[in-house]
């Protein structure tokens, strides 16, 4: 797979609430701290949206989409507020593919999903994004256009298999989102999104990604960059935040940590797999990146520990 659908496939989003919100009047609704990630879409009308710990609200007209990956509570309304009624108790008797109406409904409608992340992947990922992900109503957007008015088409007529449908829709708006970040991403930024939107060291994260057993070398990976060992070096630690071989390091534990999960497969083999002579080898490098042993690491993803998942997902706002 390419390196998006990599990274995303090891998100694993799951337990995907969508629900859609139909408002009216001087509305004004407050979201508490979320677990996941949220993707929400306005379809019409136009709203404020105002993020914990931003210092100035963000217009949203029809046709935009947000993703808020942080978790923050936020607050959205008709105009400018700094306080509104509590989502949740505005959603509560709506489940999975419901709509919520709030002030009489019909000046704003608005969809959103909220995806639950899992395995070490999430925090690497999340830990790389801004605090809000913004996608504005344009010509090139026709794709995320065209799921958000099937979504909006399946929450009004509540036909059978819609709450399955909006789900595959909603990871189809995700990816597309995130598609359109890469494009977009400010050369400041930092982490998987500001190495896959980079020229020269996409390439080289292609090729780990493509290859994690391979005994790769700085200079190996600079050729495919086509830059010089030491340009590549500086430009691989501003890009990702790390340095090449950390990188190749903590994609080999993702990757082995992917495996450990799916199958019961001897940890002998999995340090081959990512490119380790021994086992002891590969032991004691997922321990540093981890915190856990291989077998240990395993025995939890079979048995989790009480608490470590939403136990009423599919209840909870979007």
């Amino acid at each position: 797979m390419d390196p998006l659908s990599n990274i995303i496939s090891l998100l694993r989003p799951h337990d995907c609430v969508a629900a859609g919100l139909d408002a009216g009047g001087d509305w004004s609704i407050r979201f508490n701290r979320h677990a996941g990630l949220k993707c929400n879409a306005v379809l019409k009308g136009g709203c404020w949206l105002l993020v914990e710990g931003t210092v100035e609200p963000m217009r949203l007209e029809a046709g935009d989409c947000v993703i808020l990956p942080k978790g923050q509570p936020f607050l959205i309304s008709a105009k400018i507020a700094r306080f509104g009624e509590d989502a949740e108790t505005i959603y509560a008797p709506v489940h999975h593919g419901g709509t919520a109406v709030y002030g009489g409904g019909g000046d704003f409608f608005m969809t959103g999903s909220r995806f639950l992340l899992s395995g070490p992947a999430s925090e690497m990922l999340l830990g790389s994004l801004p605090p809000i992900i913004v996608l504005r109503q344009g010509s090139q957007r026709e794709a995320v256009r065209w799921s958000l008015d099937r979504i909006a088409e399946e929450l009004r007529d509540h036909r059978p298999g819609g709450a399955l449908s909006i789900a595959h829709l909603s990871h189809f708006v995700l990816v597309e989102v995130m598609r359109c970040h890469l494009a977009e991403a400010p050369s400041e930024t930092t982490g998987w999104m500001a190495a896959l939107a980079d020229r020269h060291i996409s390439k080289v994260v292609a090729a780990i990604h493509d290859n994690p057993a391979r005994p790769w070398t700085v200079q190996e990976l600079a050729s495919l960059a086509h830059l010089s060992r030491t340009s590549f070096a500086v430009r691989f630690r501003r890009v990702v935040g790390q340095a090449p071989i950390e990188y190749l390091t903590q994609w080999r534990m993702l990757c082995a940590a992917e495996k450990l999960r799916r199958a019961e497969t001897p940890v002998a083999r999995i340090a081959a797999e990512v490119g380790y002579a021994s086992e002891s080898a590969f032991t004691v490098a997922f321990k540093r990146t981890t915190g856990h042993t291989p077998r240990c690491y395993a025995r939890e993803v079979e048995h989790p520990l009480s608490g470590k998942q939403e136990p009423d997902a599919r209840r909870r706002t979007i």
